[in-house]
């Protein structure tokens, strides 16, 4: 039996899908599945969010959101963390926090899973800082190793424990390193 090509779907198509879980992203006309995170995952978004939200809100400088959707560039991506300048938050007719996210993140983050290609989430991570991302990281909680991308300069490599870890001017109070990071991994 020969299979018909299927049809790639639009960017405008895959948005009027329903959500899945995990997330799908739209990348290239393609729709990827992001994996299930697991325990190291879910541990270190859970606190990145937290400790970036606790520097940030008060002052309501930034806000750090965990899995969502970000639709530009004719991609439509789920950044692990997304970081967002408070001016650029997407608000609704109310004044709350909008559903739909048009826009690039400021910082994104993402969190390598096992199974997981590097090579795709590092394309999101260029994506986002083509157009107008300030940085991103790529963490490799298996390896204990943190990949920086800051917008047109060199990456970074980052394994040492005493390094602190690069991060926008918007979140500028946040002071981490390698090893505290990755100290949130410990019971």
């Amino acid at each position: 039996m020969v299979k018909s090509p299927t049809k790639p779907l639009t960017l405008e198509e895959f948005l009027k899908l329903p959500e899945t879980k995990p997330a799908s992203e739209y990348i290239n006309g393609q729709v990827i599945q992001k994996p299930m995170p697991q325990g190291k995952h879910s541990t270190l978004q859970g606190e990145l969010v937290s400790n970036i939200n606790s520097v940030t809100k008060p002052q309501k400088v930034a806000r750090a959101f965990p899995e969502l959707r970000c639709t530009f560039g004719g991609h439509s991506i789920v950044p692990d963390v997304a970081v967002f300048a408070w001016e650029r938050i997407p608000i609704d007719e109310c004044g709350d926090v909008a559903n739909v996210f048009p826009i690039y993140p400021d910082w994104t983050i993402e969190i390598l899973s096992p199974d997981q290609s590097p090579t795709k989430i590092t394309g999101n991570i260029l994506h986002c800082l083509k157009h107008g991302s300030k940085l991103g990281w790529l963490i490799d909680p298996e390896d204990r190793t943190i990949l920086v991308y800051p917008q047109n300069q060199q990456p970074e490599f980052l394994e040492e424990e005493q390094q602190i870890l690069p991060v926008p001017d918007l979140v500028k109070d946040l002071q981490l390193t390698v090893g505290e990071l990755f100290g949130w991994l410990k019971l």
